[in-house]
Order: structure tokens, then C-alpha cells, then sequence
């Protein structure tokens, strides 16, 4: 039988993940199709040049939001759901967990229907049938596989050593091939069409970075030191996600399609194209797999983290299936926003108040408080505001404010009550 899932920090001999590993492992998560497809929303409605200034600002901004939790992990050794148990207590974090599991077994069904619709269309061509039950089952096991062998085989066994230099290829030809038919001169020149504003399209790009927030420490946890971690997680990020949201919109124009994938096959060699991009996206379904299980062991600590892969593999699989995926997919969506203020809350507490210093062997315990009404205030305040920006101010774009709004608010209910009796000050806040 499987170990039950351990909790405490990654012991310091494990720790052996670089810079460059880091630059691999996130290069690969910030390419894929579903980032390909999220750059076909910013044009036609922007100008090409807009939607490049949107793109290179929206991923500086979210990258640096992701280091939040990167650091926070090489920091302690400690995995993202589990690093917010200072923040909001044992109880307290348990929220964001649940929120996390529901969230994750959705993107894994619905990178697991990208995978399954895009070898459909490779076998469809090539046999003239889809095979879609085939490449469902298939796409699930090589997802629960690579998140059964976990962070270290995946980056030092197969991205680094076959995944990562497939990606290249692929998309080096993919640009190559849009801008000799297209033009990059033609593109600058194509004027917007309106419907989106510059800001909207910078919060459709911090979207992506943000989306990776609750599974960040679970793979910095590995990391031999904070420096490497977030320098290999912002490089390898910031490059692949502007040029995969770059491609989409280039897409768009050159092809005068939104369909990522048929647009792919329709170009000269596009069968071996999607296939090596196929190759690469199974990463991210592990990613999404595999950081579903470690969320879930935050609250359920005695049951092995191996069942909780084969068990959520299951739910992703069933989901894949059965579930109206386009209707889901905005529901997750509106699950993630949760994340841009309660990571804001984070910053504001481990990096400020706390000056990253936290016991991270007690982490654990139950003897700090269960539940941090202050810290879950701002966040719920920060995701009202997320709510309002979104419905009432679309022109802004709501990941910032909400961040900012939610990390401010706390500070000042810190600032307030620091002189106060009781737990409400709590002085030994950097320790505990």
C-alpha cells in the first residue's frame, strides 16, 4: 500500500532542482493550445501591436504575482495549500483547497478534451475515424502516470531530456510558417476592430499566470534555493506564454480562424505539428492532476497521495465525458478569480508582516488559531471586488485592483488591531 501522504517540508536532500530546471519546467507550462486559443480573444478586436503590448504587460505583471507563492515554497519546502495555513489558519485554509480540487479536476478535463478533440482530428485525417474513446482513455493514464512519478521524473526524465525540445521545434516552424505567409509589417499594420479595451485584453493575459498560482510551491518546494526557483519559474514562463498568446493572435489573422487546432492541421506538415504539441500538453494536464492530489492531501493527510491521482484521474476522465465542457469551462474561470485576492492577503502577510519567516515544521499543528477572520475578510472583500470590476468597470480589468485591494485591507486590519488585547494583535506573527 502506498505511504500515506507526507506533510511535512521537503527534507533538504530532495531539494535539488536549478535555475534551468525551473526554466523548463515552466517554459512548458506556459505554452500549450488552451494559451494559443486564449490569444485568439485579443484580435481581431485589438490591433496586432496593442495586443503584443497587451500580452508582454499582462505577463510581466502575473509573473511577478506568481513568484509570490514560488518563493513561499523554496522559502520552507512547504506545498502551496499548505503555505497558506499561517495566512488563514488550518481551518481557514482549507477553503482555498477545496476550491483548488474542484478547479483542477475541471482543467484536467478540459485539457484531456483538447488532447482527446486534437488526436480525433490527427486519426480522423489520417483513418478516417476519431478514435475518441482511445485517445480519452490514453490521454488519462499517460496524466495519472506522469503524476504518480511526480515533479522530478517529469522535469529530469521527460522534459527536459524529449518534451521541451519538441515544443521548440514545433513552435519555431509554427512561427516561421505565419509570419512568411502573413507578414509581421502586415500584422503591425492591421488596425483594431474595437469590443475590448487595452486594459481587458492585459487581464485576459494576467489571467494565465494568476491560473498557476495554487500549484506554484508545490513544484519550487524542490528547489535547492528561492534565487533559482523563481528566476527559472519567471524566465522560462514569461518567454512561452508571450509567444504562445502571440501565435493565437497571429493566428487569427493569417488564417482567419479561431480554430487552433484545425487551423494547425490545415498547414503544410500540420499532422506533425499538432502531435508534437499534443506531446507537450500533457505536462500541463499533469501539472493540473498532480497538484489536485497535493491540495487535497492539505486536508486529508493520512490517505496516500498516489490514491488521490488515481481517484481524481477517475473524476477528470468521467468529466471529460459526460460534462458540457463550455459551460464549465466559465465556471472555472470564475472558480480561479478567487485566487488574484487571496494572494494578495498572501503578499501582504509573508512578505511584509512576516519578513518570509514562518516555522514550517509546525505547520501542521494545531496549536496556532484555526481560523484568521481578518485574512478571510480581505480576501472575501478582494473577491467582491474582483466581481464588481468585472461586472460594473470592465474598461479596468479586475485581477490588480482586486489583488491589491484585498492585500491593502488586510494590512490595515493588522495595523488596527495590532495594539488590541488578545489574539487579535497577536505580536509573535512572524514566528508562528
Amino acid at each position: 500500500m502506498s505511504a500515506p501522504f507526507n506533510p511535512r517540508p521537503v527534507p533538504p536532500d530532495e531539494r535539488t532542482l536549478g535555475a534551468w530546471d525551473y526554466t523548463v519546467l515552466w517554459g512548458s507550462y506556459g505554452a500549450g493550445l488552451l494559451v494559443m486559443v486564449a490569444g485568439t480573444l485579443l484580435v481581431p478586436a485589438l490591433g496586432f501591436g496593442a495586443a503584443i503590448a497587451a500580452i508582454v504587460a499582462g505577463t510581466v505583471i502575473g509573473n511577478l504575482i506568481l513568484l509570490v507563492p514560488t518563493v513561499m515554497g523554496a522559502d520552507h519546502g512547504l506545498p502551496t495549500m499548505a503555505s497558506l495555513r499561517p495566512t488563514l489558519g488550518s481551518a481557514g485554509s482549507y477553503l482555498p483547497s477545496v476550491v483548488n480540487v474542484v478547479q483542477l479536476v475541471g482543467w484536467t478535463a478540459f485539457e484531456l478534451i483538447i488532447m482527446t478533440r486534437a488526436a480525433g482530428a490527427i486519426t480522423h485525417r489520417l483513418l478516417g475515424t476519431s478514435l475518441h474513446w482511445f485517445w480519452l482513455v490514453f490521454f488519462t493514464l499517460v496524466c495519472v502516470a506522469f503524476a504518480l512519478g511526480g515533479p522530478l521524473v517529469v522535469v529530469r526524465v521527460w522534459l527536459e531530456k524529449v518534451g521541451i525540445w519538441l515544443l521548440l521545434l514545433t513552435t519555431v516552424y509554427l512561427t516561421y510558417y505565419l509570419l512568411s505567409h502573413y507578414g509581421l509589417s502586415r500584422a503591425l499594420s492591421q488596425p483594431g476592430k474595437g469590443g475590448l479595451t487595452f486594459p481587458q485584453a492585459v487581464d485576459i493575459v494576467v489571467a494565465m499566470p494568476l491560473s498557476w498560482l495554487p500549484l506554484a510551491a508545490d513544484y519550487s518546494r524542490f528547489a535547492r534555493s528561492a534565487r533559482r526557483a523563481a528566476l527559472g519559474t519567471y524566465v522560462g514562463f514569461f518567454v512561452t506564454n508571450i509567444w504562445f498568446y502571440a501565435l493565437g493572435a497571429l493566428a487569427v489573422l493569417a488564417l482567419g480562424t479561431s480554430g487552433i487546432v484545425q487551423a494547425i492541421l490545415a498547414l503544410p506538415i500540420g499532422v506533425a505539428a499538432l502531435i508534437l504539441v499534443l506531446v507537450d500538453e500533457t505536462d500541463n494536464a499533469f501539472a493540473d492532476l498532480y497538484s489536485c492530489a497535493v491540495s487535497a492531501g492539505n486536508i486529508f493527510s493520512r490517505v496516500p497521495q498516489r490514491a488521490f491521482v488515481v481517484l481524481f484521474g477517475v473524476v477528470a476522465f468521467v468529466a471529460a465525458a459526460v460534462l458540457p465542457m463550455g459551460r464549465y469551462e466559465s465556471f472555472l474561470f470564475l472558480l480561479g478569480s478567487v485566487f488574484a485576492p487571496l494572494f494578495g492577503v498572501v503578499t501582504a502577510d509573508y512578505f511584509l508582516l512576516r519578513r518570509r519567516r514562518i516555522d514550517a515544521d509546525a505547520v501542521y499543528e494545531k496549536s496556532g488559531p484555526a481560523f484568521d477572520w481578518m485574512a478571510v475578510f480581505s480576501w472575501a472583500v478582494g473577491v467582491a471586488a474582483y466581481q464588481f470590476i468585472t461586472r460594473d468597470l470592465p474598461q479596468v480589468g479586475a485581477s490588480i485592483p482586486s489583488f491589491a485591494i484585498a492585500g491593502v485591507l488586510y494590512l490595515a486590519l493588522r495595523a488596527v488591531t495590532r495594539f488590541l488585547p488578545g489574539p487579535g494583535g497577536r505580536p509573535d506573527r512572524p514566528g508562528s
